[in-house]
């Protein structure tokens, strides 16, 4: 039997797929948007249909979709219809619940920073204000919107060009980049989930993008075929521009005392051990130590 469950969203309600979509495009960054409309009534929002998609210009794109069950439009975007300008506030945990009360459907007028108790702070650019408990926040003009249909559940682009970003400094390291586990960003799962990247949820991956490693398929295949060894050990592996050489894996073997393991193991056990003290060092980022472990057998 398949562990397969292959769907048509055409064979299935809106609301069906949407909840699929939801609960596998994940997490997904919240844009915290605060628009004004054209009498001045201010509204603050958060959607997950959200990322940005350029630097040069900074673009952001939000989309406040139609609402599946009854295909009714958000004030979001009726706003951004009458005033072109938004504020798009980056999400932090210690906001994560007020963000959530902010998403209540209050009627049309009713300002969303009073309901969920964020203070307004004057943006310098544009006429709707920031967020300024939020660590990040960017002042955007509106450049289009793109309807995708007049269905319910039709995405709605809003593409918004950053005008001047606002970055709290408490989660600036001494060059001004953002540090990660400061920052401690939520992002939306499906349902009432959400995530929290901080603690062990962040880790890190060299970026393959200053050397051309050799790649999954140069690996031996006694190594590659490993029970022991995962897909993201192996991952790893081939992100290293060249082998160990020989000298390099005998100097290893011999401050390790390696070589009396082929007089302890059989050669299938020799290999478990061996594969598993290559994936704990794998796992401690000492990458070069485990290929000399793992040609040494």
């Amino acid at each position: 039997m398949s562990d397969i469950l292959s769907i048509d969203p055409k064979l299935v309600s809106v609301g069906e797929f949407h909840n699929y979509m939801l609960g596998s495009i994940a997490p997904r960054p919240i844009a915290f948007v605060s628009t004004i409309d054209k009498n001045g009534k201010v509204n603050l929002s958060p959607f997950s249909f959200f990322n940005a998609f350029g630097s040069n210009p900074p673009l952001m794109i939000f989309s406040p979709a139609r609402r599946v069950r009854d295909n009714t439009t958000k004030h979001t975007l009726e706003n951004v219809w009458e005033v072109p300008e938004a504020v798009i506030n980056i999400v932090n945990y210690p906001m994560v619940e007020q963000m959530s009360l902010a998403s209540t459907e209050y009627a049309k007028g009713v300002d969303e920073f009073v309901k969920s108790g964020f203070t307004p702070a004057p943006s310098q650019r544009v006429k709707p204000p920031r967020v300024l408990e939020a660590p990040v926040s960017y002042e955007c003009v509106v450049k289009e919107v793109i309807e995708t249909g007049k269905e319910g559940g039709a995405a709605i682009l809003v593409i918004c060009e950053i005008i001047l970003g606002h970055f709290n400094k408490n989660f600036l390291d001494g060059n001004n980049r953002i540090i990660p586990q400061k920052i401690d960003l939520v992002g939306r799962m499906g349902g009432d989930y959400y995530v929290r990247a901080s603690g062990e949820a962040l880790f890190e991956i060299e970026k393959p993008t200053k050397k051309v490693g050799i790649g999954v398929d140069s690996i031996p295949e006694s190594i590659r075929l490993s029970d022991v060894l995962t897909g993201n050990n192996l991952g790893k592996l081939g992100n290293v521009e060249q082998l160990p050489t020989q000298d390099e894996i005998n100097e290893f073997v011999e401050l390790h005392n390696l070589k009396n393991l082929k007089n302890i193991y059989s050669k299938d056990e020799l290999q478990k051990y061996i594969h598993t003290l290559a994936k704990n060092l794998l796992e401690l980022n000492q990458t070069s130590d485990a290929w000399k472990v793992l040609l040494f057998s």
